[in-house]
């Protein structure tokens, strides 16, 4: 098969799974879009070295990723800039009933990237605690205690915190939407 061949396939097979994989690190479906769009012409360019990889999605989802990564520190830049030259806009408050893969998405913008990336890798991606490792350039108990700490942030950012008198292992008797989110719905939202 010739290069533009493979690689159409490849983009086929991939680009919408990566799509939604990268949107839950972004928190936005367009930028997730244009990051991984750029990946692919990154991988384009170098397909041939890329398709020889035991894994090029992997390679294209951390090309991705850190585009994200490079724009989210130029915005910040830009916002911290901008926060310093005008007074505070008032906080809205808005009470409008949103979906289950927005409050995901939100919760997920409020973790540190290191938890988030993690947790998006392990649980959305399906790989391995040492995979997960290699991907980020962390040690395997590095990335251990990133999911642990990632996942007790992200039901407590969906919960709330633990009634009083409650072990902080979630033993309040009231549902946990952390735990109602079910496989599919991280598949919803890839």
């Amino acid at each position: 098969m010739d290069d533009n061949a493979s690689f159409e396939e490849f983009y086929r097979a991939n680009a919408a799974r990566l799509i939604g994989q990268v949107a839950l690190l972004t928190g936005d479906r367009e930028e997730a879009r244009d990051c991984v769009h750029e990946a692919m012409e990154r991988a384009w360019i170098r397909w041939r070295h890329v398709s020889g990889l035991n894994d090029p999605a992997s390679w294209v989802r951390t090309v991705a990723w850190r585009q994200a990564i490079s724009r989210w520190r130029r915005v910040r830049t830009a916002y911290l800039t901008l926060a310093q030259l005008r007074a505070p806009e008032p906080v809205r408050d808005h009470a409008v009933r949103i979906s289950e893969t927005q409050v995901l998405y939100a919760a997920l913008g409020q973790l540190p990237i290191d938890q988030r990336l993690a947790l998006v890798l392990h649980h959305v991606c399906d790989l391995d605690v040492a995979t997960v490792a290699q991907q980020t350039g962390s040690s395997v108990t590095a990335t251990k205690s990133r999911l642990v700490r990632g996942r007790r942030a992200l039901a407590e950012l969906l919960d709330g915190p633990a009634p009083p008198g409650s072990e902080a292992e979630g033993s309040s008797t009231r549902p946990s939407v952390a735990d109602s989110l079910t496989t599919q719905s991280w598949e919803t939202i890839q």
